[in-house]
C-alpha cells in the first residue's frame, strides 16, 4: 500500500470517532488494540481505560476483549484511544434517566477513599461517608467489594460529578416498612420488640421499623424509679399494643401487661392464716397498708394494729417499717387482703385481785389501793 493510500485511509479516522477495537497486547500502563478496517493499531493509555484509578492495565481488560473506543488523537501510524470516554458517554444518558425516574442502582463498591466510597458506573460515582448508612460508621474498610444499592442525589455531566446515597435507599425502605407495620398493627396485640433508647419518662421500643413508647408506668407492676433499673438498650422485650395513632405515628405499648399480675396465685402465696413479713407503705386514718409482695398490699385495720386502743395508726407505725402480719382474709377477685398485727402480739394478762394476798405484813390492801395500782399500770 502506497504512502498516499495510507494517508487517505488514515484520514477516514478522525478525533472523536467511535471505533471497535480488539485487545491484542496488554502492558502495565497501556493496551494495544487492533481496529477493524484501520491501517494500523491503536493504543489506550492506562488513564483512559477506566473512570477509576487502576494500578495495572490488566485490572481493566483482558486480551481478546472487544471494546468500544473513541479516537482522542491521530498520530503517524498510531491512534490514541479512550475506553473511559465511551463508557462515560453511554453512562450519562442512562444515569440521567435513572435520576429522573428516581430509580435505584445496584453496583459494587470499587474503592474506599478518604471521606467515603467510590463506584464505577461508567463514570466515577462518589458516596460521601454521611450518605452511606443512616447511622455512624467507624470504619468503611470492609465495604470494598460489597454490592450495594444506591440512589443518585446529585449529577453534573459538565463537571463529571456524580453523588450517590445508600442512606436514602435505607430510609425509603424503612418508611415503607413503617407504613406496613402501622397499617397492620392492632390494639391488644402482643409482639416482640427491641429497646432502642431510654428516656426519663419511659422507653422507645422498635416493633419492626416503627418505634412505640412504653411509659414508665407501663414497665412493671412494681413502682419504677428509673427506667434504666429495669431495661437496657438493645434488649428484646415482649410488649402489648395499648393504642395506635396512625396519623401522628404514635404507638403506646406496655411491658407490664405481658407480665403475670402481682395478684396472680395470691391464695397460694398468702393463704388465710399465713404469717408473713411486709413493709408499711401507706398510713391512713383507718389503718395501714402493708406490702407483702411487689404490687400486693393488704390492709391492717386500725382495730387490728394493737390490743390497746390507739387514736391513729401513726402512733405505733411509720411508713417503711418492717412488720410481721397474719393473713385474715384473701379476696383475689377484688385484690384485697385483710391483715393483722395484733393477732401476733400476746395480750398482757390483767393482774387479778387474787394476786394481792392479804397478809398481816401487808397491813391489808384496800380495794381502792388495788384499783389505783391497776389504773397507774394502764396509764403507764
Amino acid at each position: 500500500m502506497s504512502e498516499e493510500m495510507n494517508l487517505e485511509t488514515q484520514n477516514e479516522y478522525n478525533e472523536g470517532d467511535r471505533v471497535t477495537g480488539k485487545v491484542t497486547k496488554i502492558e502495565d500502563k497501556s493496551v494495544t488494540v487492533e481496529i477493524t478496517g484501520a491501517p494500523f493499531d491503536g493504543v489506550i493509555p492506562i488513564s483512559e481505560l477506566s473512570s477509576l484509578h487502576i494500578e495495572k492495565a490488566s485490572d481493566a481488560v483482558s486480551e481478546g476483549d472487544e471494546l468500544e473506543l473513541i479516537i482522542t488523537k491521530v498520530e503517524e501510524e498510531n491512534f490514541v484511544l479512550s475506553k473511559r470516554k465511551v463508557d462515560a458517554e453511554d453512562a450519562w444518558d442512562s444515569l440521567e434517566e435513572k435520576f429522573n425516574n428516581k430509580e435505584t442502582i445496584e453496583t459494587e463498591v470499587k474503592d474506599v477513599v478518604k471521606g467515603g466510597l467510590v463506584v464505577d458506573l461508567g463514570v466515577r460515582g462518589f458516596i460521601p461517608a454521611s450518605l452511606v448508612e443512616d447511622y455512624f460508621v467507624e470504619s468503611f474498610d470492609d465495604y470494598k467489594g460489597r454490592t450495594m444499592t444506591f440512589k443518585i442525589v446529585e449529577m453534573d455531566k459538565e463537571k463529571n460529578r456524580l453523588i450517590l446515597s445508600h442512606r436514602a435507599v435505607v430510609q425509603e425502605e424503612k418508611e415503607a416498612k413503617k407504613d406496613e407495620v402501622l397499617e397492620n398493627l392492632q390494639e391488644g396485640q402482643v409482639i416482640e420488640g427491641t429497646v432502642q433508647r431510654l428516656a426519663s419518662f419511659g422507653a422507645f421500643v422498635d416493633i419492626g421499623g416503627v418505634d412505640g413508647l412504653v411509659h414508665i408506668s407501663q414497665l412493671s407492676h412494681e413502682h419504677v424509679e428509673k427506667v434504666s433499673d429495669v431495661l437496657k438498650e438493645g434488649e428484646t422485650v415482649s410488649v402489648k399494643v395499648l393504642s395506635v395513632d396512625r396519623d401522628s405515628e404514635r404507638i403506646s405499648l406496655s411491658i407490664k401487661e405481658t407480665l403475670p399480675g402481682p395478684w396472680e396465685g395470691i391464695e397460694e402465696r398468702a393463704p388465710k392464716g399465713a404469717v408473713l413479713e411486709g413493709t408499711v407503705k401507706r398510713i391512713v386514718s383507718y389503718g395501714a397498708f402493708v406490702e407483702l409482695f411487689p404490687g400486693v398490699e393488704g390492709l391492717v385495720h386500725i382495730s387490728r394494729i394493737a390490743h390497746e386502743h390507739i387514736g391513729t395508726p401513726d402512733e405505733v407505725l411509720e411508713e417503711g417499717q418492717q412488720v410481721t402480719v397474719k393473713v385474715l382474709d384473701v379476696n383475689p377477685e377484688e385484690e384485697r387482703l385483710s391483715l393483722s398485727i395484733k393477732d401476733l402480739i400476746e395480750k398482757e394478762d390483767e393482774t387479778s385481785f387474787a394476786d394481792y394476798e392479804m397478809t398481816e405484813d401487808s397491813q391489808g390492801f384496800s380495794i381502792s389501793d388495788v384499783i389505783g395500782d391497776q389504773l397507774k399500770k394502764f396509764t403507764e
